[in-house]
This record gives structure tokens, C-alpha cells and sequence, in this order.
């Protein structure tokens, strides 16, 4: 046998080793400039060349202990406002060969060259919610074939999806709260855990087994149907090579006949358009001598009330009012005919005081309706501002927020019109004399989902015209006829703490953007009412204050409602959210959290529980 001469052995050591070297240098200069883009230029803490991201321990960075390579890249959460540029770790063959997770949720990102992410062919997770990616989704999300969890929620992605469903093992597909359109492909829905798409533009019929989530899954995408959503979808007609049509052409007989039907057909139309016009017209004219009512400069809302007779308390106008002012109607056929004078004489009941306003229980019984109605006072604010800024809200709409039904302005009274909830708010249930014994832990997990997301829907149509709620609080949690919550009186006025300045129409101004923080530290205070089943006094300041005490002095499970621990809720989840309210009541406006993240958070919670549930079951 010939032998291998010594120096082919030490040269093909020496390449193996310069090779290794070279794989590792590329590792850790394609992970540098990935943070650095993420970052804007910011270098990560202990990423740099002189260190091993595996043995030094890169902070976000996890790595196999055998092989020593990077698996998985964590960067939740860390505050970045620049670029994920994927090809920057995929197009290295060691790096793209072994990672096997990314996740970047809760940034605010945008996207760059996401096409590329199909060179990581090992990825089992790419998680980017919470972020500002916008555009179309790449074809090639649907060749990264070992995908397990794909998580899109929470941006601005728009376009048709890919064909995601040639991902056979994929287990987990979350794309809520974006704006994509086009069908839903037709996945293999029993091998998911986890399934959301609400929130967009899909059309047309959830494709079969679908029905296996449940509706808020599907919510918020006006032309789907189908199981589960109460939307059916209407039968698709024949078509033209349908076998019960018969093909052969119409005898003269038949185009007669047909022709006589449709000349009937069009006659009919236009004698019912001219009688519709003729009676539109006459109503329009009653409206407009209807609605001429109390003067824009008198104070119209007086409760009075006439002992000797009994009568009931009435919102009347002054004998001397002649000018003219009307009520504005936003929506709903079911108001049509309310006139402004009818609420002024209405029977009313007196609800509540505060410091931005009264809240009146009003009945008209000629229109069959029971309403809320706010008086605001102390708002300083035009005419036209004020029209603009209550059409805008009536133009953003979500199933558990209360739109205002209709409104009244003038120099001294602003008046707005609300459907009546009958089962009260959300602080009664919570601080009532009468508790309800089904409040539960699921329950109150539920509804703190639902206020979170309605209040990140709200913000995020919002955004733009600075217009947050002002003076978020249980009391201003309704319940409708479902036990459902529904933030009520979104976008009025001011509200009561430092941090919580009045709403400004300017963007520019600094209002806005603290008023937005302003009702993350309200949603704060609802989640630890919740927990602890105690009251939010002061703005919440003292509930958040001893929670804090509490929590510092490591006593967390004394914070927790009594009821809620004898149930056997889970301390895990409980003491999670708590985490999340925490965060929420910072006292820096600026070190709380987005709404988009305590939206995501919130419902992690709320999905592990739902897990849990069907695992006892």
C-alpha cells in the first residue's frame, strides 16, 4: 500500500482549519451587520468580531452546545426601528444551514430583500409580528418547506398570500391585523394549533375545516363567509354548461314572450322610482321643518322635574328659544325620524356625573329606542373640528367599540347620542354589590383581550389624526346584550393625570402621541382591576402603587383577587399578565409598551389558556 506523504496530510489540515476559521468569520460578521441594520447602526451588546456569538453567549443569540452553531435568533421586543434584511444570514451556507428560528416581534421594522428568506431552508419559526412591514409577501415564504410557526400579525402587509398551504407541516399561521386580501388557500386546518387571520380583506368562503376555530379567527374581513362566521355564503348560480341548462336557441315565440316581460319589467321600475322620489322628497320636507329647534347659544339641557304632577324628569328648552339647530344623525336606519326636540322632552333618568360630563338614561318612546346621552362640558373646541373629528370616528368602526348613534353642537353644549347598554359597565360587574359569580378567570381573561384589541384597532386606524381615547377606565367599559365589552366615549375630551394632555388635532404636537401612551396606562389599570378585583382610585394611581409595593416586597400572589385563587386559576398566566399591567402603569409614558405589543402579549396569554382548557377537556 502506498503511503500518504506527510505533507498532504499537514496541508489538508491546515485548509480544513483555515476553512473553519473563514466559516466562522463570515458567521460573525454576517450577524453583526444583520444587528446593525436592525438597530440603525447601533452596535449589540458583546457582538463584535473579537467574540464567539455561541461560547461568549451573544445576547439573543442561541446556539447547539455540540455543534457550537447559531440555531436561533431571539431579538423580541429590543426597541428596533430599522431594517430586517434576511439575505444578510442567508445567503451564508453555515449560518442558513443551522438556523433554525428568527424572531423579531414587537419591533418596528420594515422589510428588505424578505424574498431571500427562502435560502434559510431550515427555519422552523419566523416570527415578525408587532412590526411596520408593509408590501406584498414574497412567493418564496411558501418554499420554506420545515416551517412549524409563521407569525405576520400586527403590520401593514397587503396583496394576495402566497400559497402557504404547500407548507404541509406548518401548525401555526398568525396574519391578523394587516391588509391582505384575495382567498384563503386551503390548508390543512387539523394539523393547526393556531389560526388567525382577522382583521384584513379576505373574500369569498372559509375553505373546509376552518370552522374548527373559533370566529375571532376570522372577524374584521367584511366579505368572508362561511363556518363559523354567521355570514352564509350565497349558492353560486349555474353555469352556462350546467347540464340542467339546455343549449338549443329560443323559438320566435319565446323572444315575444320575454319581450313582453321585460317591457312590464322596466314600466314597473320607473313608476316605482317616481312614487320613491315623490315620497323622498315630502319627507325631506318634514325633517327640515321638524328639526328647527333651540338656539346654538342656550343652555338646552336643564333636567326638571314637576313634583305636584308626578311627571318624570325631562330634558326641556327654554319657552323663549326660537333659532334654529338641528341633531346630526351618523348612522343607523333605526334613528331615522329622531328629532332633536324629542330628546329635549324626553323622560330622563340621571346616570352619572364626572368631571368631563353627564350621562342621562333617555327614552323615546315614539321611536321605540332607549339612549345614553352624554352632555360634555369644559371641551374647548369648534364647530367644524368638532363635526370633523365625530364623522371621522363614525367612519372607524369595530364590533366592541360604542359609536356614537348621533350629535349635537353649540357654543355652550355638545351632545352626544349613544345606544343604551342595560347590563352596565365593566366597573359595576367588577366593584358592584351584586358580583356576578360567573367573573371567572377565563372570563376576565376574555374581556381583557377584547378591550386590548378593539383599543390597537382604534389606534391604529387613528394614528394619523392623533385621536386617542382620552380617558379609557372600566366605567367606560359597557357590556352589551352578549356580556361583550365595549369601549365607550373614545376620542372625547381630556383626561385627568400629568402625562394625559388634551387631544390636539395636530400630529405634530407632543398630545397626541402622550395620549396614546395615556390609554396604554388606562388599559394598565383595567388589567390589574381585573387581577386584583380592587378599585383603580386617582387615575389608578394608588391601585398601581400598592401593586408595585406588593410585588417588590415578593408577595405577587397577595395582589390577586381571592375568588380568582379559589378557583385554582393558573398563578403562571395570572402572574404573566400582571407582568403586562406593570409594564402598562409605568410612570414614563415613554417606557410603556405600544398597544400592538400589549395586544400580542395579551393574547398569548389568552391562546395558552384556551390550550390548556382543551387539554383538561
Amino acid at each position: 500500500m502506498n503511503q500518504i506523504p506527510i505533507w498532504v496530510l499537514f496541508f489538508s489540515f491546515f485548509l480544513i482549519t483555515q476553512t473553519t476559521k473563514s466559516d466562522e468569520t463570515a458567521v460573525k460578521e454576517s450577524l453583526i451587520s444583520f444587528y446593525r441594520k436592525l438597530s440603525n447602526g447601533n452596535p449589540g451588546s458583546g457582538w463584535n468580531v473579537n467574540s464567539s456569538p455561541c461560547k461568549d453567549q451573544w445576547e439573543g443569540v442561541i446556539c447547539d452546545n455540540k455543534t457550537h452553531s447559531v440555531k436561533r435568533i431571539d431579538l423580541d421586543a429590543s426597541n428596533f426601528a430599522g431594517k430586517f434584511d434576511p439575505s444578510i444570514l442567508c445567503n451564508v451556507q453555515s449560518l442558513s444551514s443551522s438556523l433554525t428560528s428568527i424572531s423579531l416581534n414587537d419591533n418596528s421594522l420594515v422589510g428588505e430583500n424578505l424574498a431571500e428568506i427562502a435560502n434559510c431552508k431550515q427555519l422552523t419559526r419566523l416570527q415578525i409580528g408587532g412590526n411596520r412591514f408593509s408590501g406584498n409577501l414574497p412567493d418564496s415564504f411558501s418554499r420554506l418547506n420545515n416551517l412549524k410557526r409563521l407569525n405576520l400579525s400586527w403590520n401593514n402587509f397587503s396583496g394576495e398570500l402566497p400559497d402557504l398551504a404547500r407548507i404541509s407541516g406548518l401548525q401555526e399561521l398568525l396574519l391578523q391585523r394587516n391588509q391582505l386580501t384575495g382567498l384563503i388557500p386551503g390548508f390543512d386546518f387539523p394539523n393547526f394549533r393556531q389560526f388567525n387571520v382577522s382583521f384584513n380583506n379576505f373574500t369569498g368562503q372559509i375553505p373546509n375545516g376552518g370552522g374548527r376555530f373559533p370566529v375571532s379567527s376570522f372577524i374584521g374581513n367584511p366579505e368572508l363567509c362561511g363556518d363559523p362566521l354567521p355570514t352564509r355564503c350565497r349558492s353560486l348560480d349555474l353555469e352556462p354548461n350546467h347540464p340542467n341548462i339546455k343549449s338549443k336557441s329560443l323559438s320566435g315565440d319565446q323572444l315575444l314572450m320575454y319581450s313582453g316581460f321585460f317591457l312590464v319589467g322596466v314600466s314597473l321600475f320607473f313608476l316605482v322610482f317616481f312614487k320613491l322620489c315623490k315620497r323622498k322628497k315630502k319627507t325631506e320636507e318634514k325633517m327640515d321643518s321638524a328639526n328647527k329647534v333651540a338656539s346654538a347659544d342656550d343652555s338646552f339641557y336643564k333636567q326638571t322635574s314637576n313634583t305636584a304632577s308626578g311627571e318624570p324628569k325631562t330634558f326641556v328648552n327654554k319657552s323663549d328659544i326660537s333659532a334654529s339647530s338641528s341633531l346630526i344623525i351618523l348612522t343607523s336606519p333605526e334613528v331615522n325620524g329622531l328629532r332633536f326636540d324629542d330628546l329635549l322632552r324626553a323622560p330622563a333618568e340621571l346616570l352619572g356625573r364626572g368631571k368631563n360630563g353627564t350621562v342621562y338614561k333617555v327614552v323615546c318612546e315614539q321611536q321605540g329606542m332607549v339612549l345614553a346621552v352624554k352632555r360634555v362640558r369644559d371641551w374647548v373646541i369648534s364647530s367644524s373640528d368638532f363635526r370633523v373629528r365625530m364623522k371621522r370616528l363614525d367612519q372607524v368602526r369595530h364590533p366592541n367599540v360604542l359609536s356614537a348613534m348621533a350629535f349635537y353642537y353649540s357654543k355652550q353644549e355638545k351632545l352626544l347620542v349613544y345606544e343604551y347598554q342595560q347590563n352596565g359597565s365593566l366597573f359595576r360587574l367588577l366593584h358592584g354589590t351584586q358580583k356576578s359569580r360567573d367573573f371567572d378567570w377565563s372570563t376576565r381573561l376574555g374581556l381583557a383581550a377584547t378591550i386590548t384589541n378593539a383599543l390597537a384597532f382604534m389606534h391604529q386606524e387613528l394614528d394619523q389624526d392623533g385621536i386617542a381615547h382620552g380617558n379609557l377606565k372600566s366605567s367606560n367599559i359597557l357590556l352589551n346584550n352578549n356580556m361583550e365589552p365595549c369601549i365607550s366615549e373614545y376620542g372625547l375630551i381630556t383626561v385627568d393625570t400629568e402625562d394625559k394632555p388634551s387631544i390636539s388635532s395636530s400630529r405634530s404636537d407632543s398630545g397626541p402621541i402622550s395620549a396614546f401612551k395615556a390609554d396604554v396606562y388606562g388599559l394598565g389599570v383595567i388589567l390589574l382591576e381585573l387581577l386584583t378585583g380592587k378599585l383603580g382610585q386617582n387615575n389608578g394611581m394608588g391601585l398601581a402603587q400598592w401593586v408595585l409595593s406588593v410585588v417588590r416586597e415578593e408577595w405577587t400572589v397577595e395582589v390577586f383577587d381571592k375568588n380568582l385563587i379559589r378557583e385554582g386559576a393558573s398563578e403562571e398566566r395570572m402572574v404573566n399578565l400582571l407582568q403586562i399591567a406593570v409594564k402598562c402603569v409605568d410612570r414614563a409614558p415613554d417606557s410603556r409598551p405600544s398597544i400592538n405589543q400589549v395586544a400580542l402579549m395579551v393574547n398569548t396569554i389568552k391562546e395558552e389558556e384556551e390550550r390548556s382548557l382543551v387539554l383538561e377537556t
